[in-house]
């Protein structure tokens, strides 16, 4: 039991890597506040695109990308990005990269999440819309896309959950998110306290919203 405690939970290692994985998290939730609304607006972009055009080649092209980067490791994803597009010719910061890599990714998800919303929404809101004298854009922002929202929340909040938990990929391209910083505290102290230091600190962020996926997802089905 010593042996144990002094190899994960070792409270002098823990209070001499504090500070540094304070920076780590701080990395991480700024990066999850980044790429979280890059996400849920490109998803939103292909599910109008994939449920509201009338062009047959469109909605293939959305269904192609939807299929292929949800089957597609985010991690191979990035480091694809990152470290490929030198040979083309292009040089993306290690930012750009994350956040491309992770637009592709989390696009693709949330953009089933926000379909089903939308195909959730009776018909005939559409309609009652447009014959108040509003547009279809107009109708579909103010009507059938709040409603759509609402209907999948929790949904939303549990990709936004994964999201946070998938930015210690960025590690990969060398951005000091807090798992990152763990991981080089490790290897200065020669113990994996910092690690689990780091699970606990990730534990503390996601718990509260992981209480509120709950709550959301009582009260849908209480509807």
């Amino acid at each position: 039991m010593e042996a144990l405690l002094q190899n994960f939970f070792n409270l002098a290692v823990y209070r001499d890597v504090f500070p540094f994985l304070l920076r780590g998290l701080w990395t991480t939730v700024w990066l999850s506040l980044l790429v979280i609304p890059i996400g849920l607006a490109s998803g939103l972009a292909l599910a109008l695109l994939g449920t509201q055009t009338r062009r047959r080649w469109v909605r293939l092209l959305v269904a192609v990308h939807t299929d292929f980067f949800r089957a597609f490791p985010p991690l191979v994803l990035l480091i694809l990005i990152y470290f490929g597009t030198p040979f083309l010719g292009l040089e993306l910061p290690k930012l750009a990269a994350v956040a491309l890599g992770f637009m592709l990714n989390n696009s693709s998800y949330f953009a089933e999440v926000f379909r089903a919303g939308i195909e959730s929404v009776p018909a005939g809101q559409m309609e009652a819309a447009r014959s108040t004298g509003l547009t279809r854009l107009q109708a579909l922002r103010h009507v059938v896309v709040p409603q759509a929202a609402r209907n999948v929340l929790p949904d939303l909040v549990g990709n936004g959950i994964e999201v946070i938990k998938l930015t210690t990929i960025a590690s990969v391209v060398a951005l000091p998110e807090l798992l990152r910083v763990a991981r080089d505290a490790q290897s200065l102290v020669y113990n994996p306290s910092p690690i689990v230091l780091a699970a606990l600190m990730y534990l503390a962020l996601l718990w509260p919203l992981v209480r509120w996926l709950g709550r959301l997802e009582h009260r849908a089905g209480q509807r």
